[in-house]
């Protein structure tokens, strides 16, 4: 068993670690204040090549394997969660394209993308359907060569700042079976009928995007079709072991930027005469903050390999991203309680940082989500 990283992992390290110092931190409080998108930061990582990090190269990607893209989300997030996450998303959608799009797809809406001269989205979630994501009601028509939307998604990443987003319909509400019926089409934002609507007042990652998107008779030519038609909702269950390991990756490096700060402050604060990180009640608390990133980090690092391998993982991602994000959501809650009330105010990161890290159990299947899939998946039950 070898846990050595490839050389060339400590070299993006150091390039996202330096990028993160000069162009994140000295913003981050701004846009988080002003739930503003950081498109200054974005311009200036797609010119260092940051964006569509497992795009392939042929597409204008890095083409990175899910193990190099964990490292990089942990390495973005500990920076600042809010900002790496609008790094991320950029190619939020673009697996299901690089999966099962076809080649014509692949060249006009990927590229634009790796440049870092588009934003995409996937459009998932409805008002009345988020875990339950069979239960969505938007609806595409067919008529002619033509695919007519009607219906709503909500709580959409990049939705209001996207130019284009792999929507999840309806296409065939008569189909039986409860998973059969759905397609993926890819929708651009200038189409009529199209809006969306910036949802603001966010608990955290209030630089990230999120909009509610409405679809009002938007007609799309029918070879914005995604893969087979009616396989949607079964091609989208594909992605769910890539997509909840990148989000364990987010927990890890959120603790870690969490745990490192409180270390810090813990080294400076004196009270009594001393240090407080000379008392062992705070030494208590990193040593079970790093512990436990130590452990989380094991674990994502172990499903991100196995992704590589091909391998089938439901249970081992579902496993890292409840664990990784629960570690994220303890760490920053401690991280608060050793900065005592200046860790209350905005002054400090470890403030931010505890607002960012609740998201971590709720998107991409919330942690009672994680823990069914778990459960099922240990009794041997599949979906039925």
């Amino acid at each position: 068993m070898d846990f050595e990283l490839p050389s060339e992992i400590d070299q993006i390290r150091d390039e996202i670690q330096r990028f993160g110092e000069n162009e994140i931190k000295p913003v981050a409080n701004e846009y988080d204040r002003e739930e503003k998108y950081p498109q200054e930061v974005m311009d200036k990582a797609a010119e260092m090549g940051l964006m569509g990090a497992q795009i392939p190269v042929e597409y204008g990607g890095a083409g990175y394997s899910m193990l190099e893209a964990a490292i990089i989300s942990e390495e973005m997030f500990a920076i600042d969660p809010g900002i790496a996450l609008c790094l991320q998303s950029a190619s939020f959608g673009a697996d299901a394209i690089m999966e099962f799009g076809t080649e014509d797809q692949k060249e006009e809406y990927l590229e634009p993308i790796g440049k870092g001269e588009a934003v995409m989205g996937a459009a998932i979630s409805e008002p009345h359907a988020g875990s339950d994501v069979s239960s969505i009601s938007t609806e595409a028509e067919k008529d002619g060569d033509e695919y007519v939307i009607n219906g709503n998604k909500m709580w959409i990443t990049n939705g209001s700042v996207g130019d284009f987003f792999v929507v999840l319909c309806q296409t065939d509400p008569d189909a039986e079976g409860r998973y059969n019926g759905f397609s993926q089409i890819i929708v651009e934002s200038d189409r009529d009928g199209f809006e969306a609507d910036k949802i603001t007042g966010k608990l955290g990652i209030r630089a990230s995007d999120t909009a509610e998107l409405i679809f009002d008779d938007v007609r799309v030519p029918e070879e914005n079709l995604v893969g087979t038609p009616g396989m949607g909702f079964l091609q989208q269950m594909q992605f769910f072991d890539d997509t909840r390991t990148g989000v364990a990756a987010q927990g890890v490096g959120l603790a870690r930027g969490a745990a490192e700060r409180a270390l810090e402050y813990a080294q400076e604060r004196e009270q009594f005469g001393q240090p407080i990180s000379e008392f062992q009640a705070i030494q208590h608390k990193l040593a079970e903050m790093f512990t436990d990133i130590e452990a989380a980090r094991n674990l994502t690092y172990k499903a991100a390999w196995s992704v590589d391998q091909d391998e089938q993982i439901t249970k081992l991602a579902s496993m890292a991203k409840e664990y990784a994000s629960r570690v994220a959501v303890d760490v920053a809650n401690e991280a608060v309680q050793i900065h005592g009330g200046a860790g209350y105010v905005d002054d400090f990161d470890v403030e931010r940082f505890y607002r960012d890290a609740k998201i971590l159990q709720i998107y991409e299947g919330t942690t009672e989500i994680q823990k069914n899939i778990i459960g099922r998946e240990l009794l041997g039950k599949g979906l039925s």
